[in-house]
């Protein structure tokens, strides 16, 4: 028996999305406990040149949220990139989280076999199956950016370990 599309994507998301809420919840009592303002956290960025924690959760979130939407045929919800708050971030991760819940196993049937095409700026994409949108788009993308997070949380002294990123 194979897996479906549904069944390697949607409930991996959910679970890791549920890891990385522990994650930021983690930080913000750090902070509190450390007397760190919580900015200085959501602002951190690994390198210059990189985004810092709240992008990184954006784009995260974004990536699996229109990702899903387009392998299933249907629009996904549009998010404004306007957090600033641990608790904005909660919340983002939480409405994408939702969204996962809605889609149905059958909405995505076929989506294997799907041609995929989208722009982001002024670059266009292309996939000549759902499979390789969905393991060599959406999943690297996803796990770069939940990594960067609990990176740029590693580095700000959040004490974070293996135990807090790969949870059963």
């Amino acid at each position: 028996m194979s897996l479906s599309m549904y069944e390697v994507s949607v409930p991996l998301f959910i679970h890791n999305f549920n890891i990385l809420s522990r994650i930021l919840l983690k930080a913000e009592k750090d902070a509190e406990k450390r007397k760190i303002d919580k900015a200085v956290f959501i602002n951190a960025r690994l390198a210059p040149d990189m985004f810092p924690l709240t992008k990184q959760i954006q784009i995260g979130t974004d990536m699996v949220r229109l990702g899903i939407g387009r392998l299933a045929g249907i629009k996904a919800p549009s998010f404004k990139d306007n957090e600033v708050t641990f608790s904005d971030l909660q919340k983002r991760i939480q409405k994408t989280i939702i969204f996962l819940n809605k889609i149905k196993s059958k909405q995505m049937e076929g989506s294997e076999l799907k041609k995929i095409e989208f722009s982001i700026r002024r670059r266009d994409f292309k996939f000549k199956n759902g499979h390789l949108y969905l393991s060599n788009w959406i999943i690297p993308h996803f796990f770069f950016h939940m990594t960067t997070t609990y990176d740029i949380l590693r580095a700000n002294g959040v004490n974070l370990g293996k135990s807090d990123f790969v949870k059963m």
